[in-house]
């Protein structure tokens, strides 16, 4: 195995097999498995890295690597022509291994939606963090100042007085300045402060509260990274961001801190830097994909189908009983795929549905397929969504020409706090 060139800063771990040498690569500065513990999480123990996918015991997620790294060239590649950043989110992975290959690729910083989060990723080596999600327990608010004591990269976000308030109690008691970024509502009124005149009000206290340091503003337009049809969605995008490029226009000419303008998402990648002064998108899907976006549309093509990216994440099942016409059943149902919409989708098949609705099972039916299964038969699934799907396990495969390479912790799983 050679070691790849589109990541310069991978490094490589030669380990003792069963009779043979394993090369597995991971990521510089990854807190990861031992080679044992690799080897033993593959297959229960049984066999070593390198088997082939198919031999892994499911459900298993898996992610190709051909296609994760073809997904951030392709990021790179489009936000170079727009001189904008990337700021990827890590909800959606939760693991740092990808989190460095992000920042190898030229990001800037890692989002988080978390403070649990921010700490798992900080821990793991990564050092710029934006916490996009407010601290509004003081519980929350000890433990945020207790990170960004040791991790000068971290930025919180706020977005009303009574938090600005109480953040700067916390880290003026703490010794330390924080940096923050003002959270600009763009319309959905999931969080944010009203832009405009209510957002710069907001950050005049913030740059005048002794504990905090004013590092810009957010805003993120989640309610436009599904809307199907890319004009249509480009329409609402450039709307909604509208108000946001307004308030970051107030804030420079009243003297504020506009270093940061953070907003956009991978369904908008191509559309968000037409916003004047936005600075940096928080992506997070691309690496992936899933069912939720390969039926959003794009700019190219015929316009149906959402082909930017490649789906890189896959759920492989097995089939449990094929006993009556017309369907089988497969071991990875709500448990392992989420009772997200759209379904799943069979990788490479026509013909073929698959309903995760129960707990640990998942039917497939048959239409015209272009193949039926037998028991102990596997297939693989394009997961419905992918940032609940992936808090479902404890670790991913990583493959290449379809044999595992390496077994990544998903190291923030479950950290929803």
């Amino acid at each position: 195995m050679t070691e790849p060139s589109s990541l310069s800063r991978r490094r490589f771990l030669q380990t003792a097999g069963a009779g043979a040498a394993t090369a597995v690569w991971i990521p510089k500065g990854v807190k990861g498995y031992t080679a044992a513990e690799m080897r033993s999480a593959a297959t229960g123990g049984r066999v070593e890295l390198g088997i082939s996918k198919w031999e892994l015991d499911t459900p298993a997620l898996c992610v190709d690597l051909d296609k994760l790294e073809r997904n951030m060239a392709t990021l790179g590649t489009a936000l170079a022509r727009t001189g904008i950043d990337s700021r990827p989110h890590a909800k959606t992975h939760k693991c740092p291994a990808i989190a460095h290959m992000q920042m190898a690729q030229g990001a800037v910083g890692i989002c988080t939606a978390k403070v649990s989060e921010a700490v798992a990723m900080h821990e793991n080596g990564i050092e710029q963090i934006l916490l996009t999600t407010i601290n509004a327990t003081p519980h929350k608010i000890r433990r945020a100042m207790e990170l960004r004591t040791r991790c000068d990269g971290f930025i919180q976000a706020v977005d009303v007085a009574e938090n600005a308030r109480d953040l700067s109690d916390a880290a003026t008691a703490a010794s330390i300045v924080a940096d923050v970024a003002i959270d600009v509502d763009p319309g959905g009124h999931r969080t944010g402060v009203p832009p405009g005149e209510p957002a710069l009000e907001l950050a005049r206290l913030v740059d005048r509260l002794p504990g905090l340091r004013l590092r810009g503003l957010l805003c993120y337009d989640g309610g436009s990274q599904h809307v199907k049809g890319f004009d249509k969605r480009r329409a609402q995008t450039l709307g909604r961001l509208a108000a946001g490029a307004d308030t970051c226009e107030r804030m420079k000419r009243a003297g504020l801190n506009t270093e940061i303008f953070s907003g956009g998402g991978t369904g908008t990648y191509n559309i968000d830097h037409e916003t004047p002064g936005l600075t940096d998108v928080q992506v997070g899907s691309y690496v992936f994909m899933d069912a939720q976006y390969l039926v959003i549309g794009g700019a190219e093509g015929d316009g149906e189908r959402y082909t930017d990216f490649d789906p890189s994440l896959t759920i492989l099942t097995t089939v449990l009983s094929a006993k009556f016409d017309g369907m089988a059943t497969a071991d990875a149902g709500a448990k392992s795929c989420t009772i997200n919409e759209p379904d799943p989708v069979v990788v490479g098949e026509t013909g073929i549905s698959y309903r995760a609705r129960s707990d640990e099972f998942g039917t497939i039916r048959y239409e015209n397929p272009s193949r039926t299964y037998k028991l102990g038969d596997k297939l693989e699934l394009i997961v419905p969504h992918c940032d609940p799907t992936v808090n479902l396990y404890d670790q991913m495969y990583a493959i290449r020409d379809d044999r595992v390479v390496a077994v990544w912790p998903i190291t923030a799983r479950g950290m929803s706090q």
